[in-house]
């Protein structure tokens, strides 16, 4: 048997094409807080829900980022909090051949999509392990997210 090399396929100007790969997706950091335990399970609560979302990436390498998608839950009730959920979910990926006004959507967009449904689960189970019903995240539209943030960063330089 023979190793053999892959070369990306070029288009017509002999550029290549852009590649995508995700190394390996894992929980960099997880929280789970219920500092009114044990006295929570003997009322009958419907607390509020806080949802907080937040991504960053680092770039480990030429073509290797890390991009984490961390997302708080706070659970209250006036000002008493049930819980906190904390999770901070993690990918590497390497990103060949995007080019570089694009790279925002790719780490703001493409990846936090992809790690969304592994915090969904994190979040779910947390609050079940917790004797807390399922709780589940709803959908997120993480191109709404961004074009936001980059309408505030602009608003902000122009200010």
């Amino acid at each position: 048997m023979t190793d053999k090399t892959v070369k990306p396929i070029a288009d017509k100007d002999n550029a290549p094409q852009p590649e995508f790969t995700i190394q390996r997706i894992y929980i960099k950091d997880v929280s789970f807080e219920s500092p009114q335990a044990p006295k929570v399970f003997q009322e009958n609560l419907q607390p509020a829900i806080n949802l907080n979302i937040h991504t960053a990436s680092t770039i480990l390498d030429k073509d290797t980022h890390e991009v984490v998608l961390t997302t708080t839950i706070t659970a209250a009730v006036e000002s008493r909090t049930i819980f906190i959920i904390e999770v901070k979910q993690a990918g590497i990926f390497t990103i060949k051949n995007i080019p570089d006004e694009n790279m925002g959507v790719v780490l703001g967009v493409t990846c936090p999509t992809i790690l969304f449904p592994y915090v969904r689960e994190v979040v779910s189970e947390m609050a079940a392990k917790g004797s807390f019903q399922h709780f589940y995240l709803a959908p997120i539209n993480f191109e709404a997210l961004y074009m936001n943030s980059l309408k505030q960063k602009e608003s902000e330089t122009t200010h």
